[in-house]
């Protein structure tokens, strides 16, 4: 199994070139297509409901430069994908929100690149959760770039954070290709004073053997966490930061946890912690 179409969010900010360097770097280990989707930025669903571009030329030369600015973008894509050694690529001008328009294009890929939320920005060009909302309404894995990453190629050392939870064993299958080319993989369990029952299913369904029917060679690793009373997922997810730093991983595989209420996206406090804090690229799968 390879990633054959991988779908990767394009803008005109700095850090864009960053995410189609990453997805130019997985199409071409697996032959893949790549698509550069850039967002006008008004929802779909407000285009229905707005009068003509014809009729209200205010409104006209407004979607005109939102498109425009998305047309730059795909420019840029285009001459860093004629450079990349990639044969197959593609762009595509969405009119849509970024949240909706990348998680349902999302929906005929295999793999999605987007980045991390940029803390401390003065003026968001996308929704504040934008990375939250992609990874769980896309139903696709979703790989997401630090914000101050400027190239990458992940899947070297990979962390697995595991809980035989179903978004965990998702996260899991959908991150085989990436780990297939892994030097090490390391599958850690996190135990906490209130998780028993967690950590007898994770080692109970031991996912070591079945990576090793993949061709995979990993280790199941039984990581203690200090508990504060009232923290645990918080402290979780700053454990799995914490040992990916230890372990020197390029790459960090984990199951996302949350939902959506109407537009807020509801995260556990685990994902939360390592959306927020990541310092390498992360695959998340909901």
């Amino acid at each position: 199994m390879d990633f054959k179409t991988i779908l990767v969010h394009v803008d005109d900010s700095v850090r864009s070139a960053a995410r189609v360097g990453a997805a130019a770097a997985i199409a071409r280990r697996s032959g893949g297509h790549v698509i550069g989707a850039a967002l006008s930025g008004v929802s779909r669903f407000l285009y229905q409901a707005m009068p003509s571009e014809a009729n209200d030329p205010t409104l006209a030369l407004h979607l005109d430069f939102l498109r425009e600015r998305a047309r730059d973008a795909l420019a840029l894509f285009t001459r860093q994908m004629d450079s990349s050694g990639v044969a197959s690529y593609e762009g595509r001008l969405v009119d849509d929100e970024a949240g909706a328009g990348i998680s349902l294009h999302a929906r005929a890929a295999d793999l999605v690149v987007v980045g991390q939320a940029e803390p401390g920005q003065a003026v968001a060009p996308l929704m504040a959760d934008f990375p939250a909302y992609v990874v769980i309404h896309s139903g696709r894995p979703v790989l997401l770039l630090p914000f101050g990453m400027e190239a990458c190629d992940p899947g070297r050392h990979v962390l697995v954070s595991w809980d035989a939870s179903r978004e965990a064993a998702r996260a899991l299958q959908l991150a085989l290709p990436l780990m297939a080319r892994a030097e090490t993989v390391t599958v850690a369990v996190f135990d906490t004073r209130s998780g028993a029952r967690t950590v007898a299913d994770a080692t109970s369904a031991d996912p070591v053997p079945f990576l090793a029917r993949h061709g995979i060679t990993a280790e199941l690793s039984i990581v203690p966490v200090e508990q504060k009373r009232g923290h645990r997922r918080h402290e979780v997810g700053d454990a799995l930061l914490t040992l990916a730093a230890e372990r020197s991983a390029d790459l960090l595989v984990m199951g996302a946890y949350g939902h959506s209420r109407f537009r807020e996206t509801i995260l556990g406090g685990a994902t939360r912690s390592v959306l927020e804090g990541m310092t390498i690229p992360v695959l998340m799968a909901h």
